[in-house]
């Protein structure tokens, strides 16, 4: 992934805790020379316990954005802390390039966000492709259009 960014300024890396985020953000952190910051609102999403069955789970909570078992997290929970944690970067980083390691369920609700047609079958698409990068832009934190970065997943 850091290829991806060999000729991009990038001033400041934030990273979900978890450890598959930051492993995937470490090569590009370490060709920056830059530390990656822990925030804990672009954790993966807690569904409450084990699924056995994932994409019928997925699409009822895409179907509606309040579903959840009593012990996790909603859709509309998640997009709401990582759309708050966005935005609390996009205001401190004013006028930088950032890198924002996520999850997919977390990048997808931000993504339905700002693009409410982004919806189940486009989370399903995105699944497979990891790391989905994507470069989204924004003037005075207002959206204005994201695209995705064509990853060679071979490497």
């Amino acid at each position: 992934m850091a290829d991806a960014f060999a000729n991009v300024s990038i001033e400041q890396i934030f990273s979900s805790p978890f450890q598959r985020s930051v492993r995937t953000l470490n090569p590009l952190a370490h060709s920056k020379n830059l530390e990656i910051q822990l925030i804990s609102d672009f954790r993966e999403r807690n569904v409450g316990h084990e699924i056995a069955d994932f994409w019928p789970f997925a699409k009822q909570q895409w179907n509606d954005f309040d579903y959840k078992f009593a012990d996790g997290e909603s859709l509309r929970e998640v997009q709401n802390r990582n759309i708050s944690a966005l935005e609390q970067i996009l205001t401190t980083s004013k006028n930088q390039k950032v890198a924002i390691g996520t999850h997919g369920t977390s990048l997808s609700t931000i993504l339905n966000f700002y693009q409410p047609d982004f919806q189940f079958q486009d989370f399903q698409s995105l699944a497979g492709k990891m790391p989905y990068v994507i470069k989204m832009d924004f003037a005075e934190n207002k959206y204005l259009t994201h695209q995705v970065i064509e990853i060679d997943y071979e490497q």
